[in-house]
């Protein structure tokens, strides 16, 4: 299932209309979870059934917050999470990235202010950390079933991890004869993420796939982990692949 969690029913139509094409493209079921805590949440979220209803979407209205988001995700089954973010604070996005950190699927977190999600061009930054190449099976899905151009952005290291890891994904697309390229990027693996959400921009790509942080250091927890201010300073959606050795393909 492709699920979109929402929060601000309001304001979550473009969300929405992403998770239905995914689902569409991705030949998936899709759905849209909305927590209620609240007289007046419960209120939106009848509304939300009605106007959905004949959507062919599942209608998920639970009791609770983020903190549940992991054990609805397994019961449930769903193969990849579209989160809306309402607001850009670091402690808005900071709670809903500790509620993913444990996921073992794919999370993408759409603001209200992005157009209608694309999925023509996708840009991988791809750094000397093993966990790198999980990202090419996911990436594999987007490019068999949607057509997507894919992109990777191969850190200038001096050693040869980050080739590696191209040379592994490359392995993985010719299997499935995508449409796609390497280029070089400016920037050592310390830095090609933040080089790929400039390039992001200035190039139009629809969609930037990044591997979330192995863990939280103290630098994390007192300025915030990467991801953080990734998804806060990027103009086009970041796709978090939580670094997992039990991570399955969405193209399984």
């Amino acid at each position: 299932m492709i699920l979109a969690y929402i929060n601000r029913v309001a304001e979550s139509q473009r969300l929405i209309e992403a998770a239905r094409n995914l689902s569409q493209c991705l030949k998936k079921n899709w759905g849209i979870l909305f927590f209620t805590s609240t007289q007046e949440q419960e209120d939106e979220g009848r509304k939300l059934q009605v106007a959905f209803e004949k959507s062919g979407a599942k209608i998920f209205l639970r009791k609770g917050g983020p903190s549940d988001l992991l054990d609805f995700c397994e019961t449930e089954e769903v193969a990849l999470l579209l989160l809306q973010l309402s607001d850009n604070r670091y402690k808005t996005l900071q709670t809903q990235l500790n509620a993913c950190r444990n996921l073992r699927i794919p999370y993408l977190f759409f603001k209200n202010s992005f157009p209608e999600l694309h999925l023509k061009k996708i840009l991988i930054p791809v750094t000397f950390l093993e966990e790198e190449v999980e990202k090419a099976h996911f990436a594999s899905a987007f490019g068999r079933f949607c057509q997507s151009r894919i992109t990777l952005l191969q850190a200038r290291d001096y050693g040869s991890k980050a080739a590696s890891n191209v040379e592994k994904m490359k392995t993985l697309f010719d299997k499935f004869d995508l449409d796609f390229g390497v280029e070089q990027a400016e920037k050592d693996s310390f830095k090609v993420e933040s080089e790929a959400i400039r390039k992001a921009e200035e190039e139009a790509f629809d969609l930037l796939m990044i591997s979330a942080s192995r863990d939280y250091g103290l630098d994390d927890i007192l300025f915030g982990p990467k991801e953080n201010k990734f998804v806060r300073q990027s103009k086009v959606p970041i796709l978090l692949i939580n670094p997992r050795g039990d991570l399955y393909a969405l193209c399984d």
